[in-house]
């Protein structure tokens, strides 16, 4: 059974076991005659023309106002695009408009069902933001004729909301994270009202069961609201969806556990008045909550409003083609008419579709909407949802401290995430309404704790923080985090997100398409640049000894590489200065994936905040006083990134020099992982001779590298002579045992950097030659009494972590 067999269209779900009982939950309203006629008929005159045009951008190259018959010529060659959202996520920009133009709210629309463009763009259209974005769109005939002609034709709009999108924050390709974009978007914008529309297919998500509880974590003194309509239509791409077979009970008892009022409309013969009255009503909880909050008497577990609207899917297309429903049922969900390029059929279904929103009634002769549709349209070009400064230019530099007031004496211990909680500490402070950390695991665990110093956490349904303004959102659920974070940073701000190193994999495609969002902006000519997503990973694979194996996974390295150049960045800082300065400069830049690695627990700081300073900007620096004769002349260059990979270099280097004396070790450090990109393939990537300089041009090279070796492998392809190097790093191979053990597991231990260094420089050291596999038999020796020591006494020696001398 290729597709779900349906015997009626919409059907209805069977009755629940729940007591009838439960719909005394359920916000019951009064709708009939709300609208006064005028308004209810301008409101039917846009959906119709808005509806007729996304109808028509699916299928029409031409005679785009049926001026005569349709042909199947005037049929584009691929029909492309998703029809059976269009008219739901229509309905509720036609009230929302009709709202703004009455009241001057200010909102934006996210909409989870992206692919429901063509409703977007028909909308955009009319109120005219297509034009003043995008000159080739005005509204007349000429912009009306290329608006439907190239929707999904190479070089046109895309079948999905983009960054092209006027007034969009959000991708809308992969489902899911509307909501908690939504969440985001309203933090610290007190005054904005998202409206919010999840499809029932994207409800199924595990990342939008998480966003309904978002608004716990939204104080309603010094934020805005997400006012979320779920739509109901029923289906997905070819069966029911779960909440289209759970009945008004079911539905009102789980969103009302959730902490939510449920307001259902499903009066299909009144359902422009239903709308319109239940839209004002969840408007006007809203402002009762908030004037509470901002009056000094916040109501406790305020019970925020919700839309369910159950419209049939396809709502207004054909009924039956080819004896099967279409409207209400899963045959809506592309196109219905799939043959009308060739079918006399399908294209008289289609002339008869069409035909139906007597296009003629809506659109004066130059082609421009009619008086009664601009009627409900916002006067105030700044109010519009397609204009609103919140999704293109609002952006909000960061106030940055001197982070070299914060760093470390060099020759000390200090943990990177402890001096970084201290530098956070102080951003918060001089920027107390610009900058949040989401973050998925606590701060505590992470040791960034030092932020509580100066605010606190900010969910609203714990006494402990309630309505204390705090900057840390904490909830384990890595999609609500990332959401938030990309709706906060696209509407202006400053974000940052810190994570076990092993899950940030969980946001990995959130990542990716957000990163498809940046190319997209940057490439048009109207929207203004952004904040970067910030990522702190931390709790790395090389300290894990409490948790084993499972939290043991640096591969979110791998999908930052994988990006776009321009826009990826991935830095490894070796100590806690370094990452000071690292953290410093991301949270000043602008339309960038940042990703820094670092470690929570105490390690050497190498370098004093000068030379800290000069390494980050170099990106990579050959560490002299680990080198022998300041790295001149060398037979073998030993070069760390990470820092527990740059620890145990170091430590190599001060047992050769120990053992293995005559051999002549260069140490490099490398902080900035992209300038090892061939050269012209990355903006930070080194030339071909600054990366002879450091590396030299034939000599042995051993990278210890804190990920997958893979992803070294990959970004050094393309440079000369690759077959002197050797890469140790992440191999999966991990349990709960001690730092050093984990080490030696992948062979990224100083015993086996040091066996390497002495077996493939005696290739150029003669005197070394002479002893080489005698000190190479006695390293291995040392390698495998320690971890006869590890598994004889549980632990590391003791001194095993002592930095390392060169006396």
């Amino acid at each position: 059974m290729p597709a779900q067999i349906i015997f009626q269209p919409n059907p209805p779900p069977d009755p629940s076991r729940l007591p009838d009982s439960v719909l005394d939950y359920a916000v019951k309203l009064g709708t009939k005659n709300f609208l006064p006629e005028d308004e209810l008929e301008a409101i039917r005159q846009f959906r119709r023309a808005a509806d007729y045009i996304a109808a028509a951008m699916i299928f029409l190259n031409d005679n785009v106002l049926l001026e005569e018959k349709i042909t199947h010529d005037q049929i584009k060659p691929r029909l492309l695009g998703h029809w059976g959202t269009c008219p739901g996520l229509i309905m509720v920009y036609a009230h929302l408009n009709r709202i703004i133009r009455k009241t001057g709210l200010d909102a934006l629309f996210v909409v989870g069902p992206g692919h429901g463009a063509p409703a977007i763009l028909s909308c955009l259209w009319l109120e005219d933001s297509l034009g003043t974005f995008l000159p080739d769109y005005p509204r007349n005939r000429e912009g009306l004729q290329k608006l439907i002609s190239r929707f999904s034709v190479p070089g046109g709009f895309p079948s999905h909301i983009n960054a092209q999108t006027p007034g969009a924050i959000h991708e809308g390709g992969e489902l899911g994270y509307a909501l908690s974009v939504s969440f985001g978007a309203v933090m610290d914008n007190p005054d904005l009202v998202v409206v919010c529309v999840v499809g029932d297919g994207e409800a199924e998500t595990g990342p939008t069961a998480t966003a309904w509880h978002a608004y716990k974590y939204i104080d309603p003194a010094e934020s805005g609201a997400v006012l979320p309509i779920l739509h109901v239509n029923g289906f997905k791409i070819s069966e029911r969806t779960i909440f289209g077979v759970m009945d008004d009970k079911e539905i009102t008892a789980l969103f009302t556990g959730y902490g939510y009022q449920v307001r259902i409309i499903s009066d299909l013969p009144n359902l422009d008045n239903d709308i319109a009255a239940s839209m004002e009503w969840a408007l006007a909880e809203i402002k009762k909550i908030q004037h509470a909050a901002r009056n000094g008497n916040p109501i406790v577990k305020p019970r925020w409003p919700m839309l369910v609207l159950r419209t049939p899917k396809g709502l207004s297309g054909p009924k039956i083609v080819h004896g099967e429903f279409v409207e209400g049922s899963f045959h809506s969900h592309q196109v219905p008419l799939p043959l009308a390029k060739s079918s006399d059929y399908e294209l008289g279904c289609l002339q008869d579709w069409l035909s139906s929103y007597r296009p003629q009634e809506l659109f004066i002769k130059d082609g421009a909407p009619v008086d009664a549709i601009l009627s409900i349209i916002p006067d105030i070009n700044a109010k519009k949802l397609g204009q609103r400064k919140e999704c293109y230019a609002a952006y909000i530099p960061l106030k940055t401290p001197e982070w070299k007031a914060t760093c470390v004496a060099k020759g000390n211990q200090e943990s990177c995430m402890k001096v970084v909680g201290r530098f956070l500490e102080e951003v918060i402070k001089e920027n107390p309404t610009s900058f949040r950390i989401f973050s998925p695991d606590e701060l505590v665990s992470n040791k960034l704790d030092a932020v509580f110093d100066v605010t606190g956490r900010d969910f609203q349904w714990d006494i402990a923080s309630r309505a204390q303004g705090g900057r840390v959102i904490e909830i384990l659920s890595e999609h609500t985090c990332q959401g938030m974070l990309q709706g906060y940073t696209l509407t202006g701000r400053t974000g940052l997100f810190p994570s076990y190193e092993a899950f940030l994999g969980i946001v990995h495609t959130m990542m990716v398409q957000y990163s498809k969002f940046s190319k997209m902006a940057v490439e048009t000519t109207w929207r203004q640049p952004c904040g970067s997503l910030n990522y702190i990973e931390t709790s790395t694979w090389t300290r894990q000894e409490h948790n084993g194996f499972s939290h043991q996974n640096p591969s979110f390295i791998g999908a930052v590489l994988n990006l776009k150049p321009r826009f990826a960045r991935v830095y490894l800082p070796p100590d806690a200065n370094c990452f000071l300065s690292t953290i410093s400069h991301c949270l000043r830049a602008k339309n960038y994936v940042n990703l820094m690695v670092g470690s929570k627990q105490p390690t050497p700081v190498w370098l004093s905040p000068e030379e800290a300073d000069q390494h980050c900007i170099a990106g990579a620096s050959v560490w002299k006083f680990a080198s022998v004769e300041d790295g001149v002349d060398p037979d073998v260059v030993l070069v760390g990134i990470g820092v527990a990979m740059t620890f145990e270099v170091i430590a190599a280097a001060a047992l050769l020099r120990k053992i293995s004396p005559e051999l002549r070790v260069r140490v490099v450090n490398v902080t900035d992982l992209m300038i090892l990109a061939n050269t012209g393939l990355h903006p930070h990537a080194l030339s071909h001779e600054a990366f002879k300089s450091l590396f030299t041009e034939d000599r042995p090279v051993n990278f210890n590298y804190h990920g997958y070796p893979m992803e070294l492998k990959g970004l050094l392809f393309g440079r000369p002579n690759l077959d002197r190097i050797t890469i140790e790093g992440y191999n999966e191979e991990g349990t709960t045992t001690s730092p050093f053990d984990m080490m030696i597991c992948n062979n990224t231990d100083r015993f086996s950097i040091a066996i390497d260094a002495i077996s493939r420089g005696s290739q150029f050291n003669s005197k070394v030659a002479v002893y080489s596999h005698q000190k190479c038999s006695h390293l291995m020796h040392l390698k495998q009494k320690e971890k006869e020591y590890i598994l004889a006494n549980g632990k590391d020696h003791g001194n095993i972590y002592d930095e390392p001398s060169f006396d």
